[in-house]
Formats: structure tokens, sequence, C-alpha cells
């Protein structure tokens, strides 16, 4: 009896062990701090939001792109 036992928690720990369920959101998470970490960095070397520098320039690339697919029918 307790050799039955002992490998039913053998096998139930090396299951556990292999698998990977949740592995997609760990990665997910991961990449939102690394992004909001960028980000942070952005808004800290620009001098923060107060001039509105970045949001001007996004919006200055922006409509460039899309003048670009405008002309390029």
């Amino acid at each position: 009896m307790p050799y039955r036992t002992m490998g039913w928690i053998h096998a139930n720990l090396v299951r556990l062990w292999r698998e990977h369920a949740g592995q997609g959101t760990v990665e997910y998470v991961g990449l939102m701090l690394l992004l909001a970490t960028l980000l942070t960095g952005v808004v800290a070397a620009a001098g923060g939001l107060k001039g509105g520098g970045i949001a001007q320039e996004v919006v200055k690339t922006l409509k460039s792109a899309i003048s670009d697919v405008a002309k390029a029918k």
C-alpha cells in the first residue's frame, strides 16, 4: 500500500512539474511590464507630459504615415 501511494504522489508531482498551464499569461504580463517600463523611460526622458511634446510628435508621425498611404494610391 505505501508503494502505491508513493507512486501516485510521484506521478502527480511529475505531471504538475511538466504542465505549462498559465505560461501564456505569465509571458503576457511580462510583456506588459516591459512596455510600461519603456514608456516610463520615454516620458522621463522627454521631461514629463506638461509640454505635450510626445503627443504632438505621435500625431505628426501618424499624419505623415496616413498621407504617405494616401499618396501611394
